[in-house]
């Protein structure tokens, strides 16, 4: 197969590496056929997670094999995206379990970060709901692996960030709705104390929530948001001009990268303070399509331009819950201090965790931000959000890293040594290697 190096980076563009990429044409063409590897699905992962001296990219590996319209199952090839997906299962009244922030990511991705959703205090991760997988591995023999059935493999894999071999094929269970749409309600609330408050409401809980968290705000008003919650509408209690044929929105563009100056203190503070006021003041129960709430960003294509060409890090971070708003107010104080504006904030609260050997769930909270990537302060700042995160037990998502250090990861995922003895039975020369695999030495023993 013909390799092309060229540029690649992940959805944040940083790290920019040149790369040998193959893209296989058909099922039967993906294989391990160089001495290192990874696969690429859509490379929505933010930092270096798929990047490597070779990727291997699935985009055109994405048939769609059976759906069971009456079970709610499907099979598929892993370069599928949760987008194609979903133009084929929601006419027919059946939805994602979990879905992340994105649909244009591929479906093997979805399962080699284990990615969350706005459910996961209900509902666990993607992982959860994957009924088996096709694997190829370094020796290029196929393998299904499931919870039942070699589930050492499967749960080695699911989380694994596709270092246990080539995600193929997967079977995923699928909820039932009856609508496009969600009810949705907005909560204002005016610092971090009220935030953290409506999140622990019962009388609020949902099937999905999410915060988006003004993180430039200070002082009293540290911490404040709009908490975003919402469950499937019955089609019933839709209005009239709603339960007519609804046809997708075609997504804006970002046409160029904007200058680095563009986004600074003043105008993500203006911004900020537009988007509380607005979305604030939607107390009252509202419906809104599945793309609107699900991926808002998603309608401008290429938003990533936004940072300019040097890109951003997004540092995502999960804390237990016993000392989840100590570390929130301590990271929130530490962005705000730095000066560096973040587009993005946002604040989810997680369930127990998953058995994904490297899954980044646990029970808690889970903080995301966006952090332009100027200069070399970026990483110094990141060293001194991941101490506020190991003092209260918490770890950083792999699939947004990008600078981590491999002692530090260590100490956020204590499973990693179990992790590695699944990883050497099935991969013993680690021909499955990323520029993430490799930073934080994770084909290593314990030290």
């Amino acid at each position: 197969m013909n390799k092309l190096n060229r540029p690649l980076s992940g959805w944040g563009r940083y790290p920019v590496e040149t790369c040998a990429s193959e893209r296989p044409e058909r099922y039967q063409d993906l294989r391990a056929s160089s001495p290192t590897q990874i696969a690429r699905g859509q490379g929505r992962s933010y930092g270096d997670a798929a990047l490597g001296e070779t990727v291997i990219l699935t985009e055109r590996v994405n048939r769609m094999l059976a759906f069971d319209v009456v079970a709610g199952t499907l099979r598929a090839e892993a370069g599928v995206t949760l987008a194609e997906i979903l133009d084929v299962i929601v006419p027919q009244g059946w939805f994602l379990p979990v879905t992340p922030g994105t649909r244009f990511v591929s479906l093997g991705g979805c399962v080699a970060a284990d990615v969350h959703g706005k459910n996961h205090h209900h509902d666990g991760a993607f992982g959860q709901h994957v009924i088996d997988i096709e694997l190829i591995l370094a020796n290029n023999s196929r393998v299904t692996c499931s919870a039942t059935e070699n589930a050492d493999l499967f749960w080695a894999t699911v989380g694994g960030m596709g270092l246990t071999g080539i995600i193929g094929e997967v079977s995923l269970r699928l909820i039932p709705i009856s609508s496009p749409y969600m009810q949705v309600r907005h909560h204002a609330a005016a610092n971090l104390t009220a935030t953290f408050a409506l999140f622990e409401n019962a009388a609020l809980d949902d099937a999905y929530s999410v915060a988006w968290i003004d993180c430039l705000a200070t002082g009293e008003s540290l911490g404040r948001s709009v908490l975003m919650t919402g469950h499937h509408a019955a089609v019933v209690d839709l209005p009239n001009t709603l339960q007519s044929a609804v046809k997708i929105k075609p997504a804006k563009s970002m046409p160029f990268d904007l200058p680095a100056a563009a986004l600074n203190p003043l105008t993500v503070k203006l911004f900020n303070q537009f988007y509380y006021t607005r979305e604030g003041r939607k107390t009252q129960p509202f419906f809104a399509h599945y793309t609107d709430y699900f991926y808002p960003l998603d309608g401008i294509s290429h938003w990533n331009r936004l940072y300019g060409k040097s890109g951003f890090v997004q540092y995502q971070c999960v804390i237990p819950t016993a000392g989840a708003f100590g570390a929130v107010t301590a990271l929130l104080e530490k962005l705000a201090v730095s000066r560096r504006p973040s587009f993005l904030a946002v604040l989810k609260k997680l369930g127990a965790q998953d058995q994904g050997m490297l899954s980044f769930p646990l029970a808690g909270y889970t903080l995301a931000l966006d952090i332009p990537m100027r200069d070399a302060g970026v990483l110094a700042l990141t060293r001194e959000l991941d101490a506020i995160v190991l003092a209260h037990g918490g770890r950083v998502y792999l699939a947004k890293d990008a600078v981590l250090n491999a002692q530090t990861f260590r100490i956020m995922y204590p499973r990693h040594a179990e992790w590695l003895r699944v990883k050497q039975l099935v991969d013993p020369h680690g021909r499955f290697a990323s520029s993430l695999s490799k930073r934080l030495n994770l084909g290593a023993q314990h030290g």
